[in-house]
């Protein structure tokens, strides 16, 4: 990197953290006469003085490379081979199946479990189509319902196919009372399998995300247990 600077003279900005090679840089840039600034100690020492805490000067420190980082990745590259219904015969290695009608958010709610460390499977409820046997016999993971009011699917479904510009081609997809069906059918569904039921019409994905959270820690430790945050 020294001769890197020799040979491009310029100015010299860098977060390096170990003081040895601090030292030797900055060693370096006077003898070329070149101005060198640390960009980082200026926020660690409000840092510092703010909290009243030194500083570990750990490298790498934010991307510690522990089991539950790989943990995370496993629960991600899982959840992307199983979006939208792919592979529902291996239902009973995942934490949680997501099912739903379209445009009810499965997608990216699983997605936000799986950087949590959660491997998810979702599956589209589609009119006119059974759910695989190997769902409704599932008895590993935690099975959830989402759910939307008709009037908010019908937007978004609109807005999908203006995006994808076939918003002129006439279609169920977005005719209100056929939606209504959809989600009256689905909630049917979802009772009649004892499956817990999310109304995801005014909920954020984070919130979501965390009431399925909750209710894979008492699917797996208790109904009388409380997850810690």
């Amino acid at each position: 990197m020294i001769e890197d600077i020799e040979a491009a003279p310029g100015i010299v900005l860098y977060t390096i953290v170990d003081r040895e090679l601090c030292a030797r840089l900055e060693t370096a840039c006077k003898a070329a006469a070149l101005p060198v600034v640390s960009v980082l100690d200026p926020v660690v020492e409000v840092f510092h003085g703010y909290l009243n805490l030194p500083a570990t000067m750990r490298v790498g420190g934010q991307h510690v490379l522990d089991a539950g980082y790989f943990d995370r990745i496993e629960a991600l590259n899982y959840t992307m081979a199983h979006d939208d219904g792919q592979l529902p015969e291996d239902i009973e290695t995942a934490d949680v199946v997501i099912i739903g009608i379209s445009r009810t958010s499965k997608t990216p709610t699983s997605m936000y479990l799986a950087i949590r460390g959660l491997k998810v499977t979702n599956l589209p409820l589609v009119p006119g189509m059974a759910l695989p046997d190997a769902v409704t016999k599932a008895r590993r993971p935690l099975i959830v319902g989402l759910i939307a009011s008709a009037e908010s699917i019908l937007h978004i479904r609109q807005n999908r196919l203006l995006a994808l510009g076939a918003a002129s081609q006439p279609s169920t997809y977005v005719d209100r009372a056929a939606i209504a069906r959809e989600v009256a059918q689905s909630r049917r569904l979802f009772v009649e399998q004892g499956w817990p039921v999310i109304d995801v019409t005014r909920r954020s994905i984070e919130e979501t995300a965390a009431a399925i959270l909750a209710l894979h820690h008492q699917h797996r430790y208790g109904k009388d247990t409380v997850p810690i945050s």
